[in-house]
C-alpha cells in the first residue's frame, strides 16, 4: 500500500504529493488525514498523508518511518478544503493544513499510549509492552512492538486505551495529583488501626477519604484540612494512599464569573427573522443568509436559539467574533446557555489552552465554538451552522499566506454540510449586501432594537467652528459639557479615538522636521509613560529627542492625539473622572481585556477610552453617551474602503449607548461633517449610505461591481523592486484580456517597511479566466529568487489593505 503525502516544507517544488511505502504492519492503520514522519533526502520530517493508494509509478520508494497519530487530526472534509483554499489564495498546500491546526501540532510530539482500562483483559503481548507501566511511549511500541500497532488502534477506538501527545518544548499536557485510598473494602476501622492513636492528622487524613468515597486533588485535600505534605508521605510510604498524575484540562475561563441563563421570548420581528434559519436547520440545506440588525436588535439571542435548535438535532456549531475583546462577553453568553459545550479559541489563549480547546474539539467533547477567525476550521464532523458576528470586519481577513477570508471557508463548510451560514452585522459590508440585494444571499432584516428602544441620538460637532470660537482643546463645549452630565447622574461614558499612543507625531516648528523610522518610511508616535518615540509597524523605538534633529531647535512639538494624550486632557478637564484605558498597550497581558471589561461593567470607572476594540460588542446598561473624538483619522487614508470602514465605525461605537433602559446619546467630532458617511450616521440610514457609496465604488470600478488582485513586491534595493514590478506589469498586461485593467507600478502607500522597499500593482477585472494561470507563472518564475535571495512577491486575489 501506498501513502501519497504532502512534506512539511512549505516551498513551490514540494508542493505536490510524494509517495511513501506504508510498512505491511501499519496498512490498517494509516488513513488520510493522519501526520506521519518521512525520510526526505537526507532528514526525516512531518508531513500528512492525503491519500492511499494501491501502487505507484515510481519503483523504488521509502518508507514511512514512524505515525504521529492514530486517529487522523484532519478529517476527509478538512483536507478537500485545504486543496480549496491551495487554489483560491495560490498558497502551498502545506500553509493551507498549517492554519487549520493548533501550534502545539506543529511542533515536535512526543506521544504516549495510556491505559484507561483494565491491563487484565489486554492480549499478553500488549501487557508485556507496558510491564508494570500504565504508559507506553509510542517510538518503542512502532520500533520494538510494529505488530501491535493495529491491535493498540482497536484498544483506542474503544476507549480503553488513550493516546497522549506530549509537546516537547511547547504545550504540554496539564496534569495534577490525585490521592485515593488504596485498599477498597476495608471498613474506616480496619484502615485506622495501621496508624498510632498519636498521628491525628494522618488519621484525619484517612477518615476524610473514606467519606469522601471519591479521589480528591491532593492539592484540595492539603488546603481542606490544613495541613502539608508532610502528613501525606508517611501514608503514601506504608502504601495505605494512591498518588497518580492525572490529566486536566487548561480552562481558559477560569475565573470568569459565568451565570446560567435561560432563552428569553422573541419579539415578533425576531421570531420572522429566525423562522427561515430554522426551516433551513430542518431541511439540511445550504442557505446562507444575512441578517441586518441595527445595533441592540438581538442579534445574539437569535444565534443562541437557532444553536440550541442545532444541538438538539445532535449536530454542532462554529461561532466567529472579530476581537479578542468581544470574545470574553460573547463566551459568557454562549457559556451561560450552553456550559461545559462550549470551546473557545482566539489568539489571546496561550499555546497549551490552544491545544486543550482544540483536542476538546478533535474528541467531540464539546459541540460548539466561540472563536476569532481561526476557529472557522474547528475539526467537528457534523456541523448544524456557521455564524460569523459583525461580518463586515476586516480581521476576518488573514494577510499572510493562505490569505484566505473566513466568510469563504464558511460557505465552503456550509455547501460540505448542507447547513446553514449566518452573517449578522448592523452594518454589512458592501459585498454582502449587494449579494443579498441580487438574492445570493437571504437577507433577514431586523431594523428595531429590542422592546422598540429608541436608537441613540447623534450630534455632528464640526471642529472648525470649535476652533474659529477659540476652543483649541481636544473636547468640543458640546461633548465635554455632556461627559459632565453623565458624571453627576451617575451614568457611564464611551470615548473612541483610533490613536494609540500620546501623539501621531512629533515635528520640529522651526524646519518642519518629522521624527520618522530608520527602518520604515512612516512618523514615529509619541508614547509618553516610556518617553519613547516607537514605530507601530516594525517596534523601533528611541528616546523623544530634546532638540530637532535637523536645525539644532529646542522648538520640538507633539502633533495629533492618541490615547494617551486624551487620557491626559481628562484629567485636567474632569479632574475627578475614573478613566479606563483600552489599547493595544494596556491589553498586551493575558486576560486584561476581561479585567478591564469587568470592572467597567461594574461602575468602577466613569469612562471607558479606546480605540477599535472597544467600537463593537460592548452591552453595559449604564452606557448613555458615546463620543467619537477624530472621525475624519480613517476617511482620508488612501483605500477605496475607507469610507465605508468609517461609516461602520462610526454606527458600531454610536450602538455601545442607550442599549437598556436609559437612552443613548452620541458626539461626534469632525472636520469633515459634510461627507455623506457621517452625515448618515446621524440618521442611522444604511440603505441610503449603500446607495451613495455604491454609486461611488461603480464610477471608479472597485468591488462589488470589479474584482482586484494586488501584487506586492518588496527588497532591500530600491531598484530591483522598481525592475521586477516593471517586468511583471508587462507580463500581465501581455497575458491578460484587453477588459482587464493593470495598474501600476507604484510604490505602495507606505513605501519602506523594516528596511524592505515595497511597490506593488493592481488588477481589476470582472471576469479573466488566465488570471489564476498567469499569477502562477509569474511565482514560478521568480522561485529561484525568492528562495535564494531577499526578494518577496505576494499575491493577494481578495486584498483588503492596500497600505
Amino acid at each position: 500500500m501506498i501513502a501519497k503525502v504532502i512534506v512539511d516544507v512549505p516551498a513551490q517544488q514540494t508542493d505536490r504529493l510524494f509517495d511513501y511505502r506504508i510498512p505491511p504492519e501499519w496498512e490498517e492503520v494509516v488513513k488520510p488525514g493522519m501526520r506521519v514522519v518521512v525520510p526526505f533526502g537526507p532528514r526525516t520530517i512531518q508531513g500528512f498523508v492525503i491519500e492511499i493508494a494501491e501502487s505507484s509509478s515510481h519503483n523504488k520508494l521509502k518508507k514511512i518511518s514512524n505515525i504521529l497519530d492514530v486517529i487522523p487530526v484532519l478529517t476527509q472534509e478538512l483536507l478537500e478544503l485545504g486543496e480549496w483554499l491551495t487554489d483560491k489564495t495560490l498558497s502551498f498546500k502545506i500553509s493551507a493544513y498549517h492554519v487549520m491546526l493548533p501550534a502545539a501540532l506543529r511542533a515536535k510530539v512526543k506521544k504516549e499510549v495510556v491505559l484507561k482500562g483494565d491491563p487484565a483483559s489486554f492480549d499478553m503481548a500488549l501487557q508485556a509492552a507496558f510491564g508494570k507501566s500504565d504508559r507506553l511511549n509510542w517510538d518503542v511500541l512502532t520500533k520494538e512492538h510494529a505488530s501491535l500497532v493495529r491491535l493498540v488502534q482497536t484498544y483506542i477506538q474503544e476507549g480503553v486505551l488513550d493516546l497522549e501527545y506530549v509537546v516537547v518544548d511547547k504545550g504540554n499536557k496539564k496534569t495534577e495529583r490525585v490521592l485515593r485510598l488504596a485498599a477498597e473494602g476495608e471498613s474506616e476501622e480496619e484502615l485506622l488501626r495501621h496508624l498510632s492513636a498519636r498521628a491525628a492528622k494522618q488519621r484525619e487524613v484517612i477518615s476524610f477519604l473514606y467519606n469522601q468515597k471519591n479521589p480528591i486533588k491532593t492539592n484540595e485535600l492539603l488546603s481542606i484540612l490544613e495541613t502539608t505534605r508532610a502528613t501525606i508521605t508517611p501514608l503514601l510510604k506504608k502504601g495505605l494512599l494512591n498518588e497518580t498524575e492525572e490529566e486536566v484540562y487548561r480552562d481558559p475561563t477560569e475565573g470568569l464569573d459565568i451565570q446560567e441563563t435561560k432563552p428569553l421570548e422573541l419579539t415578533e420581528k425576531q421570531a420572522a427573522v429566525i423562522a427561515p434559519i430554522l426551516k433551513s436547520l430542518e431541511s439540511e440545506v445550504h442557505e446562507p443568509f444575512l441578517l441586518h440588525g441595527v445595533t441592540g436588535s438581538g442579534k445574539t439571542e437569535i444565534y443562541l436559539q437557532a444553536i440550541d435548535r442545532t444541538l438538539k438535532d445532535g449536530k454542532e456549531a462554529i461561532v466567529l467574533v472579530p476581537e479578542i475583546a468581544l470574545t470574553p462577553q460573547m463566551v459568557n453568553r454562549f457559556k451561560g446557555r450552553f456550559g461545559s459545550k462550549v470551546a473557545v479559541l482566539h489568539s489571546g489563549l496561550s499555546m497549551g489552552e490552544k491545544y486543550d480547546e482544540w483536542r476538546k474539539i478533535h474528541r467531540d467533547e464539546v459541540k460548539v465554538v466561540v472563536g476569532a477567525r481561526s476557529a472557522i476550521f474547528a475539526p467537528f464532523k457534523n456541523l448544524g451552522i456557521i455564524i460569523i458576528d459583525e461580518e463586515h470586519e476586516s480581521s476576518y481577513k488573514q494577510e499572510e499566506n493562505p490569505r484566505y477570508h473566513a466568510r469563504d471557508v464558511a460557505m465552503f463548510r456550509g455547501r460540505y454540510h448542507q447547513c446553514p451560514v449566518i452573517l449578522g452585522s448592523a452594518t454589512p459590508s458592501l459585498e454582502s449586501y449587494a449579494r443579498a440585494k441580487k438574492g445570493r444571499y437571504t437577507l433577514l432584516p431586523l431594523t428595531e432594537r429590542v422592546n422598540n428602544r429608541a436608537m441613540p441620538e447623534v450630534n455632528v460637532v464640526d471642529m472648525r467652528e470649535e476652533l474659529r470660537a477659540g476652543n483649541r482643546s481636544m473636547f468640543s463645549a458640546a461633548l465635554l459639557e455632556k461627559m459632565q452630565e453623565r458624571m453627576d447622574r451617575n451614568e457611564q461614558t464611551v470615548l473612541f479615538l483610533n490613536r494609540r499612543g500620546y501623539s501621531t507625531f512629533v515635528m520640529c516648528r522651526d524646519c518642519g522636521y518629522v521624527a520618522t523610522c530608520d527602518h520604515c518610511d512612516i512618523s514615529l508616535t509619541y508614547h509618553r509613560s516610556q518617553n519613547q518615540l516607537k514605530c507601530h509597524y516594525c517596534g523601533h523605538e528611541e528616546a523623544m529627542p530634546t532638540v530637532c534633529e535637523s536645525c539644532g531647535s529646542e522648538h520640538i512639538r507633539f502633533f495629533g492625539t492618541g490615547t494617551q494624550k486624551v487620557e491626559e486632557e481628562i484629567a485636567r478637564v474632569l479632574p475627578s473622572a475614573r478613566v479606563i484605558r483600552m489599547d493595544v498597550d494596556t491589553t498586551r497581558k493575558k486576560g486584561s481585556h476581561e479585567r478591564l471589561l469587568t470592572s467597567f461593567g461594574k461602575g468602577e470607572a466613569d469612562i471607558l477610552l479606546g480605540t477599535q476594540m472597544i467600537a463593537k460588542g460592548l452591552d453595559f446598561p449604564n452606557i448613555t453617551l458615546v463620543g467619537v473624538l477624530a472621525a475624519d483619522s480613517m476617511l482620508h487614508i488612501p483605500d477605496f474602503r475607507a469610507s465605508e470602514r468609517t461609516f461602520q465605525l462610526m454606527e458600531q461605537v454610536s450602538g455601545r449607548a442607550g442599549r437598556h433602559e436609559l437612552s443613548g446619546e452620541v458626539v461626534i467630532q469632525t472636520y469633515t461633517p459634510e461627507h455623506y458617511s457621517i452625515e448618515l450616521v446621524k440618521s442611522h440610514n444604511y440603505e441610503a449610505y449603500f446607495e451613495m457609496e455604491m454609486a461611488q465604488r461603480k464610477h471608479a470600478g472597485y468591488p462589488p461591481y470589479f474584482y482586484l488582485t494586488l501584487i506586492n513586491v518588496s527588497h532591500p534595493e530600491i531598484t530591483k523592486v522598481i525592475g521586477v514590478t516593471e517586468k511583471i506589469t508587462s507580463f500581465l498586461k501581455r497575458e491578460l484580456s484587453d477588459e482587464t485593467v493593470v495598474l501600476g507600478p507604484t510604490a505602495s502607500p507606505i513605501a519602506r517597511i523594516k528596511d524592505r522597499y515595497r511597490y506593488q500593482c493592481m488588477i481589476k477585472y470582472k471576469n479573466e479566466p488566465k488570471l489564476v494561470n498567469t499569477l502562477r507563472e509569474i511565482q514560478q518564475h521568480y522561485l529561484k529568487e525568492m528562495n535564494q535571495g531577499q526578494l518577496n512577491i505576494s499575491i493577494d486575489l481578495h486584498p483588503y489593505l492596500f497600505m
